[in-house]
């Protein structure tokens, strides 16, 4: 658009007005009837293929009293076209079998399309041997149409090796619906295989593109919709969006829609919301919804509702489901509880498994359980985890880790985890190890603590490190414990702080333990006060140490009882002992038992 105007700016393309238009179209006109009085006046002198050209002339026009004469004359006189649009004529009037008997005539004669009418004919009436033959005739003439209708006839026989061979004939001379259907075929057949696709199944699916291309570039929209999604799945958004405008300005609702999602994702959404409302408009439920979302978002939720009903009224299950999303959202649970039943009735597997938490939440247990089953079944992956958590609580161990396997196994993390712990329970190590690393890669924080505890208890001891070599690799062990911590793991933090103090990193070790210290671990708070100590600052070591022991760590509770006892806080030194006496473990409980009855002997002296 914008080279055409720029085209025009210069003067280098002359735009032409009104005036020329209606003067050239005056001149067709005028050329158009000159012809027909020629045509008339050889067919009036006896000339055949005047009679048959004017027949046509005349039949193309709408005149079919006028064009009948002439053309049965040529007929009569032995012309095949004449005969072929005779039958054209007497089937627009009615008259299929009398246009049949004309049509056959003239395919006899070798009349490639009275051959494919008369195969049309015969597939109308339900004779399928007498349609093939005749549309092989005119598609083995090379008659485009007939090739299509040929190829359309075989696919609907199960013929697909047939079906093909004509379709891609008829693709070859121009026929842009076969060369869509082609298209299909070939893209169908790429994808059985999809989990595994050799290079048979690519050159499938290049295939495929070059023949999408070569229709939509002929106007037809859904192929231009379908060549859109192949590039937006490649990333090459901007050619993309070039072939979702074109379907989508020729009226092709996905497209438009689809164009919306890549406006949205590009940041544009007042663009999108534009798309979205065309695609809508024309009946596209993914549009509502999209529509719906977006007013959601904004927190216009009347709005929202209003699109969500729809793409209810489109059919699009989702919908009812956003529906109860969002009632769900605003605390209306009865009525969400009715959207997720509808749009799990219906077998959206997300509203199942929805409907099922909103169950267990307000206490039925045995209504969810079903949904859950249902959503399970249906291939939703926290549905599946959720049940493995509904066995797991009722002490149902084997069920439990059966829906956590599958759960796991379709890349849910924290299903792998539970499947991780119970392998580890079970003293499989490496299955557990397998299972351990897939959560970690996905995220999970404990995952990686966990896997770096088994990876750790196989370590070797470290060697002896001596002064002027360089300091050690860190381990896979290490990288995990890392990983953990840095996602805000305690444990890991402190299991961290611990490897950094043994390297002698002093400032890398007081970081991570008062890091986990500060998250409520009270490991990190009793390690961070042992480092302060032996740093010479134990003012700061008991404000650390006294966290933890008010948390249940009995050590800490020891080193507070030492630091009173050496500072002369007799009382204070005795309640502390006690505590340690109570929190444990055994070797604490009697050092501190010792300690606490010194200092009372030195309280009574």
């Amino acid at each position: 658009m914008g080279d055409m105007a720029n085209l025009f700016e210069t003067g280098r393309f002359a735009q032409p007005s009104d005036r020329d238009e209606a003067a050239d179209e005056a001149q067709e006109a005028a050329d158009e009837a000159a012809e027909e009085v020629r045509r008339r006046l050889a067919a009036e002198a006896g000339d055949v293929e005047a009679m048959s050209v004017l027949g046509a002339m005349l039949l193309r026009r709408g005149d079919f009293d006028g064009a009948e004469s002439h053309l049965r004359a040529a007929t009569a006189a032995g012309d095949r076209a004449a005969a072929n649009n005779l039958g054209v004529l007497l089937h627009q009037r009615g008259y299929a079998d009398e246009a049949a008997g004309w049509w056959r005539i003239a395919a006899v004669a070798g009349s490639a399309p009275a051959a494919h009418a008369l195969g049309r004919h015969f597939r109308e009436r339900g004779d399928e041997p007498a349609a093939e033959y005749w549309l092989r005739q005119a598609a083995e003439q090379g008659h485009v149409l007939g090739a299509y209708a040929l190829a359309d006839l075989l696919e609907h026989r199960g013929d697909e090796s047939g079906a093909r061979r004509w379709m891609r004939a008829a693709a070859e001379r121009g026929h842009r619906e076969a060369a869509y259907r082609l298209a299909r075929t070939l893209d169908r057949n790429a994808g059985h295989r999809r989990d595994g696709r050799d290079e048979g199944d690519t050159e499938a699916a290049d295939e495929a593109e070059q023949w999408y291309r070569q229709a939509a570039a002929r106007g037809h929209r859904r192929a231009a919709l379908h060549l859109g999604t192949i590039l937006e799945k490649r990333g090459e958004l901007k050619e993309a969006g070039r072939w979702y405008l074109t379907s989508a300005k020729d009226g092709e609702a996905r497209a438009a829609c689809a164009l919306g999602f890549l406006l949205r994702d590009a940041g544009d959404t007042e663009s999108a919301a534009v798309w979205w409302l065309r695609a809508a408009q024309n009946g596209d439920g993914n549009a509502a919804n999209a529509l719906g979302a977006l007013h959601a978002e904004r927190g216009e939720t009347q709005t929202a509702e209003r699109w969500y009903r729809a793409a209810m009224d489109a059919g699009d299950d989702n919908g009812a489901y956003n529906l109860g999303l969002l009632c769900a959202d605003q605390g209306r649970t009865t009525q969400a509880e009715q959207w997720y039943r509808r749009a799990a009735y219906a077998g959206h597997r997300e509203a199942s498994n929805a409907l099922a938490i909103l169950l267990l939440r307000s206490g039925d247990e045995t209504g969810a359980e079903p949904w859950f089953s249902k959503a399970a079944e249906a291939g939703s992956v926290d549905a599946a985890f959720n049940l493995g958590i509904l066995h797991a609580g009722r002490g149902e161990e084997r069920a439990a880790l059966r829906w956590y396997e599958r759960a796991a196994s379709a890349g849910h993390t924290e299903a792998a985890l539970q499947v991780g712990i119970a392998r580890l329970r079970d003293g499989d190590e490496r299955e557990a190890e397998r299972f351990l690393r897939c959560a970690a890669g996905g995220g999970s924080a404990e995952a990686a603590y966990r896997l770096a505890t088994v990876l750790d208890a196989r370590r070797p001891p470290a060697p002896e490190h001596e002064l002027g070599e360089p300091a050690h690799e860190k381990s896979e062990c290490e990288e995990w414990y890392e990983r953990a911590a840095s996602q805000g793991h305690r444990r890991a933090q402190v299991r961290v702080g611990m490897m950094a103090a043994a390297r002698g990193d002093v400032v890398e070790a007081a970081r991570w333990y008062r890091e986990a210290a500060e998250a409520g671990s009270r490991n990190g708070a009793f390690n961070l006060g042992l480092l302060l100590a032996r740093e010479g600052s134990e003012p700061e070591a008991v404000v650390w140490w006294r966290r933890a022991a008010d948390a249940g760590h009995g050590r800490a509770a020891l080193r507070l009882a030492l630091v009173c006892a050496r500072r002369g806080e007799l009382a204070e030194g005795q309640r502390w002992a006690d505590l340690a006496v109570s929190l444990g473990p055994r070797e604490v409980g009697e050092r501190a038992a010792r300690l606490r009855d010194a200092l009372r002997q030195e309280l009574s002296a």
